[in-house]
């Protein structure tokens, strides 16, 4: 028998995932190679940062680049369906800083550079 399907509860099935954020977010900047996303994810090991990416591929939100040089160079890219989120990240972002800790300013490394001159970039 079927699970009735609950578009919330299967987009946080996959919005969950430890990581599978900060690489959208990341990837909201442009096209980045493996070690260049893993750099600018920052604490997500290589294992983990392929096991997210190849799932992200999977379901559609990310596009995975083969490129024939010599040596093989792999590039990452958000598909439409991955630009989307962005709306689904900023949210999340507003909400968190008017709400879990107001009036202060970000202090991990990826979230200080979103928040220059006290607007949110994430592209």
């Amino acid at each position: 028998m079927e699970h009735e399907f609950c578009p919330v509860h299967e987009a946080i099935q996959v919005l969950q995932e430890k990581w599978v954020l900060h690489i959208v977010r990341s990837l909201l900047e442009g096209p980045r190679g493996f070690n260049d996303l893993a750099r600018s994810v920052g604490g997500c090991n290589p294992a983990t940062l392929a096991q997210r990416l190849d799932r992200l591929c999977d379901i559609g939100v990310v596009h995975k680049e083969v490129q024939s040089v010599m040596p093989p160079r792999t590039l990452y890219d958000l598909t439409p369906a991955g630009h989307e989120l962005q709306d689904v990240i900023t949210a999340i972002d507003h909400w968190a800083t008017a709400y879990l800790r107001p009036g202060r300013e970000p202090s991990h490394p990826v979230c200080q550079g979103a928040h220059q001159d006290g607007a949110v970039r994430l592209t």
